[in-house]
């Protein structure tokens, strides 16, 4: 299996043509982020058979500069709220320096895919391409997924994408999860839940490398 192959088997069924015509109409009157180019960069970053680790986000960041196409990265040097709290619990667990980037295209070249479950938005108006048809293309990315036999760690956090852990076999991969890094909630328990340290430890004892999480 490749992402190609799947997104080809996609494009042939009805919800995603219509989520394709649903996005030409948008941009006729909208400034729609990420860029088309980058849009699906989650899947050209992180090979299918390279992929180690899937973090599920959302939808994408609405500002510009921000969202190009990984869930949680950011081209600018403005780092979300939610972003800062996941390199505050990175810096607290692996006992790095802060990150200098926003850039997470470092840990999609190793095998994380950063997913979000809507992979467009209108500028500067949050969830408005929920329930166009990008959660149906992403769930079948979790099921395709879920059917390796080699384990995949999902890393889940807030209620939003724990949603899927019921898509996940967990005899065979892993399932780390915690409430949301989000500033109302990130300290009732993402602050101290240790995703990362917890990744490398589970990548180790399976005899896979693990993630070099380091961005400073």
């Amino acid at each position: 299996m490749t992402w190609d192959e799947l997104i080809k088997n996609e494009s042939h069924k009805t919800y995603y043509q219509d989520l394709i015509a649903f996005l030409n109409q948008e941009e006729l009157s909208h400034d729609i982020l990420p860029p088309r180019e980058v849009r699906l960069s989650c899947f050209d970053l992180t090979p299918y058979d390279k992929l180690r680790v899937v973090i599920i986000g959302q939808d994408p960041y609405h500002n510009y500069n921000q969202a190009h196409g990984l869930a949680f990265s950011v081209l600018n040097d403005k780092y979300p709220p939610s972003l800062k709290n996941i390199y505050k619990e990175m810096v607290s667990d692996l006992n790095v320096d802060y990150p200098k980037t926003g850039n997470l295209t470092s840990w999609a070249k190793q095998g994380v895919l950063l997913l979000n479950t809507v992979l467009s938005v209108r500028v500067h108006e949050p969830l408005s391409h929920q329930k166009k048809g990008w959660e149906i293309f992403t769930l079948e990315v979790v099921q395709e997924i879920n059917k390796r036999d080699d384990m995949v760690i999902f890393i889940l956090w807030g209620n939003h994408a724990i949603s899927y852990a019921k898509y996940i076999d967990t005899t065979k991969h892993k399932v780390i999860q915690s409430v949301h890094p989000s500033p109302l909630s990130a300290r009732r328990g993402f602050f101290g839940s240790k995703p990362f340290s917890k990744t490398n430890e589970y990548l180790c004892s399976n005899g896979f490398n693990p993630i070099d999480w380091d961005l400073s």
